[in-house]
């Protein structure tokens, strides 16, 4: 309950302070400002003083005590400034009918796909078996942690990966929420936000009610012609139409051995990936934010644009960059079409909003990023994305490649892009234009440059520019249906289109609503418990290198190694540790430097570490007290520590 109330508060406090910043903004635009602004507050400010209190109870309650002064210094300042009374332009309807399947659905799949109990075990769903974990262990282990803040699958290395979207939980377990309620709670939250902030912004740019409606379809059910290959099968085999249902990643967006990549955002994006989702409620803002200033001539829309661009490197470095690569080619759009008179206060405008950006920005990258991604050796050149095979060769055509993946939208976007009257006066069309240039720089950075060891990460990339090609895409189908007036066929067409453009999508989203996996069992469970309530915090365990390591994702503690799958495509040379760990638990006997050198205080057993190393679990059971065990798991203390622990 505590950690709930916290969270209200910074939402609270993130609403008063947008409203005073943004008083002639229509109500439903500050409210969704304020709540993002408000998640952003609660991920940063307790970040700012655990530099110097560590990640604390009293770290989060001086960050909240500065939100509120923020808000009051906000409401404050434009206590004489009239608000905007109405609640929005646009039908209420349209949100509504839009927004409110998608928070539901979302609260669904994050319910039944984070730590969902049963008989004692925890499950989740086929997209969140692989990824949770890792935020997992991120947000267990910052509890009261030092900062800068280092791995626990890796101690002593730096955490380079954006970790804030993980803190909110981190604060909201420090004042007594439960692990599973502070990831669905805000998981739901930010996804009701995030496509809040779509629909706002297709209005924002079209004005539109169906091209606002088809941009949403588009992007949240987007998947490609994967349906295709599914429904072919069908014919030679009777059973491929329920393995979609049924198979371990069989649906038609995501199925690599037939080259379909182009995943579906909620399925295997915004609810597996957490940080991706908390970059995309910060990013969405931005581009609002991005569209709106641009427009006008004034300088404070610019600077609160830097401000709020500058906090998004660790909350979601990709998202930073694409909103980076939308703002060159914006400014470079923007003083192109400026009077000649006007193009230095265009480009100073810009340019304050950069500086502004960039000052908050690089303390972050010179910190975190650089290191792990540059200096780590990830940046490659690399054309055409997955569809590459390594040796340059093209595993597909290109055209091809993308019209099957991305779907019959791929044909569109450029065509969406220039309609319109040519001299750009009309401000809709100056706009999609804007995001036009600024997607088409997006995508040309991704397809020619990698940026992690997993090349398929660029995915967040193509997706953002993807995004901000949407709503140009729906006012283009609109115009199209309206230059097909009075022929036959038209809407037999129409739903054609939308139907190939979102029937893989919606196939996924239905696998993914029935899927159930054992993350888990209850023996797992109940020993990462124990550990939590009975270790110290600072206890560093050998385990195995398992991915479903309970002891690092839900008691929180410091293992020798982690996986190496999160660990490889973070950048981060694990060797050493890695061969450490196996030497411990395969030869115990003769690794008492390596137990001292590492700080080993508890060993953990079960079925993983019995099955992936030839384990000498007798020395451990003649040497170390067993102060846990339950089913396959076992914990054993070393020496003399905790010997006073009961045995379970």
């Amino acid at each position: 309950m505590g950690g709930a109330m916290l969270l209200i508060g910074y939402l609270l406090c993130g609403a008063a302070l947008v409203d005073g910043l943004l008083p002639r903004r229509q109500r439903l635009v500050r409210l969704w400002l304020g709540l993002s602004a408000g998640l952003i507050l609660m991920m940063w400010l307790p970040t700012l003083y655990a530099f110097f209190l560590g990640f604390t109870r009293l770290s989060n309650l001086l960050g909240l005590g500065t939100a509120a002064a923020f808000a009051g210094a906000s409401q404050l300042l434009a206590r004489r400034t009239p608000r905007e009374r109405r609640w929005t332009d646009m039908p209420l309807w349209l949100p509504l009918a839009l927004v409110a399947p998608l928070a539901i659905l979302g609260g669904y799949l994050q319910t039944t796909h984070i730590l969902r109990p049963e008989a004692g075990a925890l499950y989740v769903g086929q997209s969140t078996y692989g990824d949770l974990c890792l935020h997992l262990g991120i947000a267990t282990s910052l509890r009261d942690a030092a900062y800068p803040p280092t791995y626990s699958l890796l101690p002593g290395a730096l955490l380079g990966y954006p970790f804030l979207g993980d803190s909110m939980v981190t604060s909201m377990l420090l004042f007594g929420s439960g692990l599973s309620f502070s990831f669905v709670f805000t998981g739901t939250l930010m996804m009701a936000l995030v496509g809040l902030g779509f629909v706002l912004f297709c209005w924002e740019l079209t004005k539109s009610r169906a091209a606002t409606v088809i941009a949403f379809l588009l992007m949240f059910l987007n998947g490609g012609l994967g349906f295709v290959y599914a429904l072919d099968g069908i014919g030679r085999d009777a059973t491929t139409f329920r393995e979609i249902f049924t198979g371990f990643y069989r649906t038609p967006t995501n199925q690599p051995d037939l080259n379909l990549r182009w995943v579906n955002v909620i399925c295997d994006m915004m609810i597996p990936q957490r940080t991706l989702l908390t970059g995309w409620m910060a990013l969405v803002p931005a581009l609002w934010l991005l569209v709106t200033a641009a427009r006008g001539r004034e300088w404070m829309p610019f600077a609160l644009l830097g401000v709020w661009a500058g906090t998004m490197p660790m909350i979601h470095t990709h998202s930073f960059l694409a909103l980076g690569l939308i703002s060159v080619g914006a400014v470079a759009f923007c003083v192109w079409r400026a009077p000649k008179a006007e193009r230095t206060a265009v480009f100073l405008r810009f340019a304050l909003y950069g500086g502004v950006a960039l000052a908050l920005a690089l303390p972050q990258l010179m910190t975190w990023s650089v290191p792990q991604t540059v200096n780590g050796g990830s940046l490659k050149l690399r054309f055409n994305w997955v569809n590459n095979d390594g040796s340059g060769r093209l595993i597909d055509g290109y055209c091809w490649f993308w019209i099957k993946n991305v779907g019959l939208i791929w044909l569109m976007m450029v065509p969406a892009a220039l309609c319109g009257r040519r001299d750009g006066a009309d401000q809709r069309q100056f706009s999609l234009r804007m995001l036009g240039l600024g997607a088409a720089i997006v995508y040309a950075v991704a397809e020619l440059v990698q940026f992690q060891p997993n090349e398929y990460d660029n995915n967040k990339l193509f997706y953002v520019a993807y995004m901000a090609m949407l709503p140009a895409v729906g006012w283009y189908l609109v115009t199209l249906w309206n230059h097909l007036k009075g022929v036959r066929g038209r809407a037999l067409l129409a739903a054609a289109f939308l139907l190939a453009s979102t029937l893989s999508g919606a196939l996924s989203i239905g696998r993914e609503v029935v899927s159930n996996y054992q993350l888990f069992s209850a023996a797992e469970a109940h020993a990462a418990a124990f550990v939590e309530r009975e270790t110290p915090a600072d206890a560093v365990f050998l385990t195995g290198t398992q991915h479903k390591n309970a002891v690092a994702a839900l008691a929180g503690r410091s293992i020798v190694c982690g996986t190496p799958s999160y660990l490889y495509f973070h950048g981060i040379d694990y060797s050493g540790q890695y061969l450490a760990a196996k030497q411990m638990l395969e030869l115990p006997e003769d690794s008492a430097a390596l137990f001292e050198q590492y700080g080993v205080r508890y060993v953990y057993l079960s079925n993983y570490e019995r099955g992936d190393y030839d384990l000498d679990e007798t020395w451990f059971a003649e040497h170390c007290e067993l102060v846990f065990a339950e089913g396959d798991v076992c914990v054993y203390a070393l020496d003399d520590v905790h010997r006073n622990l009961p045995e379970t």
